[in-house]
């Protein structure tokens, strides 16, 4: 389906081939081509909202419904979780709200759905602004509701963070700031906030993290001082964490073995001259990206298109000094950057991910010099892709020994550290550091 010109229709269009497996960064570029900035922002806007929202939204609808809509009429139905949408979570008037979601119905060519999605919207509203309603029991009464999640992710938060799983939840659900990653080594973090002082902007350092920038407000990069010539990159805060873990010192042979789209490898090669740094990924487009941003940050390293679980052979005759492990994982710690991950993951999904990160351990282990170091990362808060990983791991290979990782930062999990969504404005990130000892 081609680009559209109406942002309301684009969200709802985009929406949909996420609920067909597709993920919202693949698609809302494409169907909001059209648009010019201003109205592909309020796509944007809205195609986020509503998958953040998608399973409360869908649910109070459901209870409005008599019977559901036909799947032909799936773009009727996403019409009327964009207005309940505006109604519950934005400063958009009520009326306004509500009728912009009929105009969709007349757009889309169902006039049937006007008198539908008229009675639904007022029916709900009625309800919203009644604090005796029984909606609002509903929604302090349901966690998964509330928080518009799946059943299964809520009951595996509450198992593995019992005190702070409501925490974990609402930071999901915010909105997550604009972070920099600043080169130090070309530029002060003091001159740099000058610097966005100077052009307007507001931003703040980091205690934890010695080059993050956090901004008061996301602007585009083309407004940022000193991006294009590769001073500052995009990259969350508690990503910024992996590659002063690894501590690489010059002259090292590094391999960042699932490397796109390079913000580690970027960060790694900021941080000492002459390393010599392999980016490996499966995925040859994203890989391509690696290079693209490399080339903006004025830095080099070897793009191998590869599969981790199956490392070249003659990398067991050419060790690395330091490895870092940013695995493919269920990603549910940036679900407040990615919300369609909410409707994407499975559960089911959990054990095949867990399988494939110990693939990618036991092969890479191979490769790793004696008195070299592993990292261990990624962008979950599940205990089976993170610390219960890394535990298994140790049991198999009596070489490995964990390293304590700094505890500035973060959780202590039985092995490893975990940053939570929000907290010091990180999203949820996992490490666990690994050193191969000598023979």
């Amino acid at each position: 389906m081609g680009a559209v010109d109406d942002p309301r229709l684009v969200a709802i269009r985009s929406v949909a081939a996420v609920l067909d497996g597709r993920s919202l960064d693949a698609v809302l570029p494409q169907q909001s081509a059209a648009l010019d900035p201003a109205e592909r922002a309020l796509a944007h806007e809205l195609a986020f909202g509503l998958c953040r929202w998608y399973r409360q939204l869908h649910a109070l609808v459901a209870g409005r419904l008599r019977k559901p809509l036909k799947d032909k009429d799936r773009e009727v139905h996403l019409a009327m979780l964009l207005g309940l949408y505006q109604l519950m979570h934005t400063r958009i008037p009520p009326h306004a709200a509500i009728s912009t979601a009929v105009e969709l119905a007349r757009t889309l060519r169902r006039p049937w759905a006007v008198k539908l999605i008229n009675g639904v919207l007022r029916g709900l509203q009625r309800e919203l602004d009644d604090p005796a309603s029984p909606l609002h029991a509903r929604l302090a009464d349901d966690p998964s509701l509330r928080h518009a999640q799946p059943k299964w992710f809520v009951r595996a938060m509450q198992r593995a963070w019992p005190d702070r799983y409501e925490a974990i939840l609402a930071g999901l659900q915010a909105r997550a700031p604009m972070t920099l990653r600043l080169n130090l080594r070309r530029m002060g973090r003091e001159d740099y906030l000058a610097r966005l002082r100077a052009a307007g902007l507001e931003g703040r350092s980091l205690e934890q993290v010695p080059e993050a920038v956090v901004l008061a407000r996301p602007v585009a990069v083309e407004a940022l001082p000193g991006f294009a010539e590769g001073l500052v990159s995009v990259q969350d805060a508690g990503a910024q964490l992996a590659a002063r873990l690894l501590d690489v010192r010059p002259g090292q042979r590094i391999l960042d073995a699932c490397a796109a789209p390079g913000g580690k490898t970027g960060h790694l090669l900021e941080l000492a001259d002459d390393l010599d740094v392999t980016a490996m990924d499966a995925d040859e487009a994203r890989l391509a990206r690696v290079g693209e941003n490399l080339a903006r940050l004025g830095l080099r390293a070897r793009l191998l298109v590869g599969d981790a679980t199956r490392p070249p052979a003659d990398w067991h005759d050419h060790s690395f000094d330091r490895i870092l492990v940013d695995a493919p994982c269920s990603a549910t710690g940036v679900m407040r950057r990615h919300p369609d991950i909410r409707l994407l993951r499975r559960a089911e999904d959990i054990d095949a991910l867990a399988q494939r990160q110990a693939g990618i351990l036991d092969a890479l282990w191979r490769c790793l010099r004696p008195g070299g170091r592993l990292l261990y990362a990624t962008c979950s808060l599940m205990p089976e892709e993170n610390e219960q990983q890394v535990t298994a791991f140790l049991e198999r290979h009596a070489d490995a020994r964990n390293i304590d990782v700094p505890n500035h930062w973060g959780h202590a999990r039985s092995v490893g550290r975990q940053t939570l969504p929000g907290e010091h404005t990180m999203d949820g990130f996992y490490y666990a550091l690994v050193e191969k000892q000598e023979d």
